[in-house]
């Protein structure tokens, strides 16, 4: 790592409260790497070698099954993805490939593993990242099971429209056949919920998305913080 990022990472709660020396180790061992879009980080049923945080850009998490697939997760900052995996020692589970160019925090796992055996303060900010990723799981699999295509979509979008900056409008930041995937739906059906949700407010125009009325969208989407609030 080029000793002008130490700094930035630093400050990344996963080091809050650990030891100097512990927090040092880390990063001696680390890279912080800039990745164009496209490019395969990690693939599934490989020994999970690296811990990821994501710091800029967008990481999809993807599994394959024979000629099929699908999108499990999104990942942006600040974020981290393989936690589980790197600490049990074992495979990955998922494939990840950056959507757009990203810049990506990589840990090895034997860093991890030590750090998390002979610092505390480090062991619990490593097993706050595994809560946090499991509640997302939990989240995403009440999202599928709960909701209609129809609300899903809806809640979606009225989440990217916060992130956004809520001005009314929002850039789906993936193509719409990932969005599909992600969501538990195909292109088809997901073109039909479009289609459906132009009813209260929402106009696509390619990857731009016009929202007209919040409030009816809302109404449909039925938004619940159990699913929906990434703080909650």
């Amino acid at each position: 790592m080029r000793q002008e990022d130490a700094p930035l990472v630093r400050t990344l709660p996963l080091f809050a409260g650990a030891s100097e020396t512990t927090v040092e180790k880390l990063l001696q061992a680390s890279f912080l790497q800039r990745f164009p879009a496209q490019v395969e980080l990690i693939s599934e049923d490989q020994p999970a070698d690296f811990f990821y945080v994501v710091l800029e850009g967008c990481i999809e998490l993807f599994a394959n099954a024979g000629p099929k697939q699908s999108t499990a997760a999104i990942v942006r900052p600040v974020s981290s993805f393989a936690a589980a995996a790197v600490l049990r020692d074992g495979n990955y589970l998922l494939s990840a490939r950056t959507l757009e160019p990203s810049r990506v925090l990589m840990i090895p796992g034997e860093s991890v593993r030590a750090a998390f055996a002979g610092d505390a303060a480090f062991a619990k900010a490593f097993a706050l990242e595994l809560a946090a990723a499991y509640r997302r799981t939990m989240k995403a699999l009440n999202n599928q099971k709960l909701r209609t295509a129809i609300e899903r979509l809806a809640n979606y979008l009225l989440q990217e429209h916060q992130t956004q900056g809520a001005a009314g409008n929002l850039t789906l930041p993936t193509e719409k056949q990932t969005l599909a995937s992600l969501l538990g739906m195909t292109s088809e059906n997901l073109s039909r919920s479009f289609g459906a949700l132009a009813a209260h407010g929402v106009k696509v125009t390619g990857r731009e998305i016009q929202l007209s009325d919040i409030t009816s969208l809302e109404t449909i989407a039925k938004p619940t913080p159990l699913i929906d609030d990434p703080m909650y």
